[in-house]
């Protein structure tokens, strides 16, 4: 299956915010622990710079169908740092590998929905517990980078598919 990034997104620490909404950007430097210049307080604080968490990707598909559910969420929002085009969302997995412009990532696991979301303009208190409902396998997938490289917006995403003897 081949894709290609679709966006960008960082958010350099901030005191006193987490790590969302994330802005978009045209390249970036993918490390072992993330995006170079993003910072999430969560990941960083509670996960302890876990590499199994180094980055978060979502499908821009699966952003389009929420919107089409009513949810107004822009590329950015709920703190992806790479949102995929053309890779159905529920075609990633635990243990795929992808090559991600210069770097190359593996899936480790889905993301589950927290309530930092609640900060999010279109959420809030009232509808946050409705969204992290809604969210629930559906929030992004958690990656940890197994080759460093540049990456760019409109780079090409490829499955490495593991070659048996």
């Amino acid at each position: 299956m081949k894709g290609q990034i679709y966006q960008i997104n960082l958010k350099p620490e901030t005191p006193g915010q987490h790590g969302l909404p994330k802005r978009p950007v045209e390249s970036a430097m993918v490390t072992f622990t993330g995006l170079k210049g993003d910072f999430n307080r969560w990941r960083h604080e509670e996960a302890h710079d876990d590499p199994d968490l180094a980055l978060l990707i979502m499908a821009l598909e699966k952003i389009q169908e929420l919107n089409q559910e009513g949810w107004p969420i822009k590329p950015g929002d709920i703190g992806e740092n790479i949102i995929t085009a053309g890779i159905p969302y529920d075609d990633f997995g635990p243990g795929k590998t992808y090559s991600f412009g210069e770097a190359q990532i593996q899936i480790f696991k889905a993301c589950t929905p927290c309530t930092n979301l609640y900060s999010l303009p279109y959420v809030g208190e009232e509808k946050g517990p409705q969204f992290l409902r809604v969210m629930l396998g559906k929030r992004g997938w958690y990656a940890r980078v197994l080759q460093e490289g540049q990456i760019k917006t409109g780079d090409s995403i490829e499955e490495l598919v593991k070659v048996k003897l």
